[in-house]
């Protein structure tokens, strides 16, 4: 069996490490089965509902069965016999007892409510969890992408200066220019270069960043799907702030978790309260027990008469002596001989228990209050949150059209750059700074372009909508 759980690892890894790429939905997928975090919260979620189940069972009587088996040495009386013994007596005891709580101020019940409400809360909590871990895995797919692109940008301006010294050089060793003019070029095409380390460098913490987010150690060729990502004018404008904040409040699961703490609390309140009424049990036991006192009686022998007194008349009082027959009565007679049988009804009236019922009322009163706080509290950062996203999203598209504009304006310049440059009619550093103004301006349109395209994502987010291309 060892073996092929072994087998089974070896092949599954093969089977990861040989994917084409992996998609955003199969690394959410994937971190949801795998983070260690959500893990411990579902298994604290399973304590809760285990407690919910048990002041369920509270309700139900109890029922309980014991024995005892003692050996007494010296001085007693012996409890089944009532008789007197000075040496080792053995004694058993067998009981079974029972008892149901008929009422305690509803107490009970709201428990019961209470910790439903807690369970329902922490359902809620591990699904909130679930959402922010699947964002911010979205967040660092999207990273990915950009560095990705970012390389493949600074690797491509590389390749244009690459091209561009061979040509200066050609035209060096022609005497067309002077040799400074190549050095120039070379110090553009180092820079170059350490922007393309810089850009590795970048793609690889972005790589590490998604896969530790994933949990993911055992895929050593783990690549990602490139969507076609477009961005359409008005893409964001479908909702407004206040329909995307009145939806999110129904589907959020944070909100959710903290209605239902909101009722928790109010139950444990209720429950408290009942504490301050009058409780009622019934109880039922029955028991039977065994001493090695016990003894029946067989019959009487007689042995004559002894002197037991004198009359007034002086004459001599005989009484009979006698002597019983006996045997150890056995322990099955015992056990049905001693049955006893006992049922009751208990009443407990609190009256003063060192004011624990009236602190627990008002805790629980101030916990009610905080967690209507902490509901209120965590509504208005929601709101907060995604006006923030909304905005930024609006500022982002703006950047990406007008960044876009100014790509295709660097992109001209550096044309007509490049050609007045091969022709010798502009230097080198002019040259140098109509193509690193293009690289920024390329650089900023992909940085508007992901960050647009994960703000619209934050807001799909808080829409209920899944992550996804």
């Amino acid at each position: 069996m060892k073996n092929l759980l072994i087998l089974f690892s070896v092949l599954t890894s093969f089977a990861l490490s040989s994917q084409t790429g992996w998609d955003l939905q199969q690394c959410i997928s994937y971190a949801l089965k795998h983070n260690i975090s959500l893990k411990q919260a579902s298994i604290n979620s399973e304590i809760i509902s285990n407690n919910s189940t048990q002041s369920k069972a509270a309700i139900l009587p109890s029922l309980n069965m014991g024995a005892q088996h003692n050996y007494n040495f010296g001085q007693t009386i012996d409890r089944f016999t009532n008789t007197f013994a000075n040496t080792q007596v053995l004694s058993q005891n067998f009981y079974i007892s029972s008892s149901l709580v008929l009422w305690s101020g509803l107490s009970q019940y709201n428990t019961i409510k209470a910790n439903e409400y807690n369970y329902l809360s922490s359902v809620e909590n591990v699904k909130q969890m679930q959402n922010d871990l699947s964002l911010n895995v979205a967040n660092a797919y999207i990273a990915l992408i950009f560095a990705e692109e970012l390389l493949k940008i600074s690797e491509s301006q590389t390749k244009v200066t690459q091209e561009q010294l061979e040509r200066t050089q050609k035209l060096v060793n022609a005497g067309t220019i002077a040799k400074s003019i190549e050095y120039d070029v070379k110090a553009q095409l180092a820079n170059e270069q350490v922007n393309v380390t810089t850009a590795e460098n970048n793609l690889s913490i972005s790589m590490l960043n998604l896969k530790q987010l994933m949990n993911l150690d055992s895929v050593t060729n783990f690549t990602i799907v490139r969507p076609n990502l477009s961005i359409e004018d008005g893409q964001l404008l479908n909702n407004n702030i206040q329909y995307i904040y009145e939806t999110s409040v129904k589907n959020q699961p944070n909100i959710k978790s903290g209605e239902y703490s909101i009722l928790s609390s109010e139950r444990s309140l209720a429950a408290s309260r009942g504490r301050i009424s009058p409780s009622i049990s019934f109880n039922a036991s029955m028991g039977t027990g065994t001493s090695g006192l016990a003894k029946d009686i067989l019959g009487v022998t007689y042995n004559g008469f002894q002197v037991s007194g004198i009359t007034n008349k002086g004459d001599s009082v005989f009484t009979p002596v006698t002597q019983l027959i006996t045997r150890k009565t056995s322990f099955e007679d015992q056990f049905n001989n001693n049955i006893n049988k006992s049922i009751g009804l208990t009443i407990n009236i609190p009256l003063f228990n060192g004011l624990q019922t009236h602190t627990a009322i008002k805790n629980a009163k101030l916990n009610t209050l905080n967690a209507r706080f902490t509901q209120d509290l965590a509504k208005q950062n929601l709101y907060k949150t995604i006006s923030q996203a909304y905005v930024s999203a609006k500022a982002a598209l703006n950047k990406y059209m007008a960044t876009k504009l100014s790509v295709d304006a660097a992109g001209e310049s550096f044309k007509y750059a490049q050609q007045k440059f091969d022709a010798g009619v502009i230097s080198a550093f002019d040259f140098s700074t109509s193509k690193n103004r293009l690289f920024a301006a390329e650089s900023n349109l992909l940085q508007a372009k992901y960050d647009y395209i994960f703000k619209l994502k934050v807001l799909d987010y808080y829409q209920g909508k899944p992550l996804g291309f």
